[in-house]
């Protein structure tokens, strides 16, 4: 008996190309097998759906169709090439070349619900059935928050954490820091966090790095800057003072005549990080007086200050 594939599909044979492609979706919901896994009807509709759709959807198939009806494969035109047999079937309905059913046009794709949601609420009886598997499942991230020293974030280095597993073992992990890493950054252990159901990949671990602050170094992005103590004498005649720094040791040589706040800079001492330029180091002078000065001593100071009449305060404003 010949088949009619627009009463397969429910609709008149002037119906647009939307309007077929809307009534396969349904019906393909419907009667989707893997939604009826115990219906052998359903898998039987589901092909006679496939089927029709296959030639309608085809301009020139749908031509030949409404010219000879199911007959026209005999008229030389080429007939709809079988639909792909679902998941675990052995075949099509004709058995030709497989056409892919695209199951997100059935049941929607991305975000909540649609076929993921689906399979998930049928995945555990096909299971059970012989059938289809529950789907993976990624496990869980975990997050951690660890203080590191200053120089670990300017230098790189290592640290560790205590993870509660699920099974009540706490397992240490090292943690590599990356040198010249920023505070509030996060570390990501990828594969390290609560392990994945049904064979799903584990989850991460996320640490969140908090650096504690230096008792004399400030840190602006790669830019390093460091208060100097220097003498009175120092500041008046000038020097050669020593200065540490991440890198080493260093020699600075102070101007005659510096005054507190000065900053000398030295290009390339400050934060090496990536593959980028260091930044540099500003060492900001800070004159100390000298303790306990004599009373002669002062006056001397004072008597020069005075031959030196200076408003240091001069440009100050608000």
């Amino acid at each position: 008996m010949a088949e009619d594939y627009y009463a397969t599909l429910g609709v008149a044979r002037g119906a647009s190309a939307e309007e077929i492609k809307k009534a396969y979706r349904k019906l393909a919901r419907e009667n989707h097998p893997d939604l009826h896994p115990d219906d052998p009807k359903a898998k039987e509709k589901f092909q006679q759906v496939q089927s029709a759709f296959d030639v309608l959807n085809d301009p020139k198939k749908r031509e030949m169709f409404d010219r000879y009806g199911s007959a026209y494969e005999s008229m030389g035109g080429g007939g709809p090439q079988g639909a792909r047999p679902w998941p675990g079937a052995g075949g099509g309905p004709r058995g030709g070349e497989a056409h892919e059913v695209n199951l997100e046009d059935l049941f929607g794709g991305g975000g909540g619900g649609g076929f993921a949601d689906l399979f998930k609420q049928f995945g555990n009886r096909g299971a059970r059935g012989g059938g289809r598997r529950p789907l993976p499942e990624e496990g869980a991230d975990l997050e951690h928050e660890i203080s590191i020293p200053f120089a670990s974030a300017v230098l790189g280095g290592e640290a560790q954490i205590a993870v509660q597993r699920g099974d009540g073992r706490t397992e240490t992990i090292r943690v590599k820091i990356p040198a010249g890493i920023e505070d509030g950054k996060r570390i990501r252990l990828r594969g390290q966090g609560e392990p994945g159901a049904n064979g799903g990949q584990a989850g991460d671990i996320l640490i969140r790095v908090a650096i504690a602050p230096h008792p004399h170094f400030r840190r602006f992005g790669k830019r390093l800057e460091v208060s100097v103590p220097i003498t009175l004498a120092e500041a008046i005649a000038g020097g050669k003072i020593d200065v540490p720094t991440p890198h080493g040791v260093i020699t600075l040589t102070v101007p005659p005549g510096s005054s507190s706040g000065r900053k000398l800079r030295v290009k390339g001492q400050g934060v090496k990080a990536g593959s980028g330029e260091p930044g540099d180091l500003f060492a900001e002078l800070e004159i100390v007086m000298p303790k306990d000065l004599s009373d002669e001593d002062r006056q001397q100071l004072a008597e020069i200050a005075q031959r030196y009449n200076e408003n240091p305060r001069a440009e100050l404003r608000w």
